[in-house]
């Protein structure tokens, strides 16, 4: 077994493929995680220019947004639907402040309601959601950037925005490298000549596996100290704790599983058909499949997580990301789903070899 895993390992390493697979792998992540490199407390005087609107519904703290306070969100609201009621339907501002007078004291559902029943306004709803976050003053930011980092460190939140694209960059790179991990074995005279090896089943399933594996575990690695150094280098002076251990961490729990399970998906596709290759467009449908939103039970569009997804998503704001729902009990399931297949390919190749 150890011969085999050996063996591939080194047939990944020394091939300039893998290299610059690596490279587009580190050159796509830095592409969408570098914005979260940029963010530092502002000096006095120092804002953040430019031409987004006032209130949105979801903006990041590098563009100089932080959350609404509730109050707030209640004043842009009213503002809004004045502007609305005096501009589009020409009414006059005595008018337009009875109007918001009437839904004064009910919650925003109810409020929303009320204008579309009664004033025809439909949407309201959308009005209010895009309250949500405002432009921010320097002690603003200041104090939100204090507030989101006095309970966790500034790795633990970019570390999962690492891992949300990291993971999806993974993805593909372990669909596309790992299709030829058995594509030698599976030609018909190696084929048949594997099978009157000494070797066990056990130890050849395991060796394959276990090299493709390896082949993740280097490249995330690198993954890993590449962007924990620029993460150092680029928040340095800032103040920010950046620990090692949040990347490692986020990568073990986020996206190892998902590397478990395309090597398997390979494995057993490869030794059922003697053919690794109709497992790439498998893969590529359940890449596609994971990174689908959803609806909650409220109706509302999102990313909750999907049963037997290859990867997971963090795409709420740098400071307000959280684990969807399904997640951690996906990634458990994904590899008691990998153990399975992994039994199913030893006992497959058990019984060609016979």
């Amino acid at each position: 077994m150890l011969a085999i895993l050996k063996r591939e390992i080194k047939n990944y390493v020394k091939h300039p493929l893998f290299w610059i697979g690596i490279g587009i792998v580190i050159f796509g992540v830095y592409s969408l995680v570098s914005p979260y490199l940029g963010i530092h407390y502002l000096e006095p005087g120092e804002t953040i220019e430019n031409d987004y609107p006032e209130t949105i519904h979801a903006g990041e703290i590098y563009e100089g947004y932080v959350p609404s306070t509730p109050a707030e969100r209640q004043y842009f609201f009213e503002v809004n639907i004045r502007e609305l009621f005096t501009q589009i339907m020409e009414m006059t501002p005595a008018e337009a402040d009875a109007a918001i007078d009437e839904i004064k004291g009910m919650d925003i559902a109810e409020a929303c309601d009320y204008l579309e029943q009664q004033y025809r306004y439909v949407g309201a709803i959308h009005s209010y959601q895009m309250t949500a976050y405002k432009k921010g003053t320097a002690d603003e930011i200041n104090a939100y950037l204090a507030q989101a980092l006095q309970s966790k460190p500034f790795s633990y939140y970019f570390s999962r925005k690492f891992a949300d694209f990291a993971g999806l960059f993974m993805g593909f790179f372990a669909t596309v490298m790992l299709s030829v991990l058995f594509l030698q074995d599976t030609r018909k005279h190696t084929y048949e000549l594997l099978h009157t090896k000494p070797v066990s089943a056990a130890n050849y399933v395991l060796g394959k596996i276990l090299g493709g594996f390896s082949v993740c575990l280097i490249t995330l690695a690198i993954l890993n100290l590449v962007f924990w150094a620029l993460c150092l280098i680029c928040t340095n002076g800032s103040g920010f704790t950046v620990r090692l251990f949040d990347f490692i961490a986020a990568t073990c729990l986020y996206i190892l599983p998902n590397m478990l399970m395309i090597i398997c998906i390979y494995t057993l596709i490869a030794l059922l058909f003697k053919n690794p290759l109709p497992a790439a467009p498998l893969l590529i449908l359940l890449i596609v499949y994971s990174n689908m939103g959803s609806r909650n039970a409220e109706g509302l569009n999102g990313y909750y997580g999907r049963a037997l997804a290859i990867m997971v998503r963090f795409p709420g704001q740098f400071f307000d990301t959280a684990t969807p729902p399904m997640a951690m009990l996906n990634q458990s399931f994904l590899i008691m789903a990998s153990a399975v297949i992994t039994l199913i390919s030893i006992w497959l190749w058990q019984r060609r070899r016979m």
